[in-house]
């Protein structure tokens, strides 16, 4: 019976989905939309603005708002808790994650 590496088979295919999310990622935004590249968390750690790729500072409200209506890209809006919630899309890159962005 042949000995395998598991651990390094799955490493290697773990580094090939990497390398191919991130050439994804920045293709995927043809249309100029704006992103969000920071935020503004509450002392929970909640976050409660963002700043877009333009420079603009928007409320939770208002950036769900936006997200709902397809302005920003690379976000989806779920519902959860009752309420709706912006979250980055699953794209299999840990750092542009909304929580993981930087602060402003």
């Amino acid at each position: 019976m042949e000995d395998k590496n598991y651990e390094k088979i799955y490493e290697e295919y773990k580094q090939q989905s990497e390398q191919q999310a991130q050439l994804e990622a920045g293709q995927s935004n043809p249309n100029g939309k704006e992103e969000f590249v920071a935020v503004r968390k509450n002392d929970d750690g909640d976050i409660i603005a963002f700043k877009t790729s333009s420079g603009r500072e928007l409320d939770y409200i208002t950036a769900l708002t936006e997200a709902k209506s397809g302005q920003i890209a690379h976000v989806d809006v779920f519902h959860k808790y009752g309420r709706d919630i912006i979250r980055s899309e699953p794209d299999g890159i840990k750092e542009n994650n909304l929580d993981r962005l930087p602060e402003f």
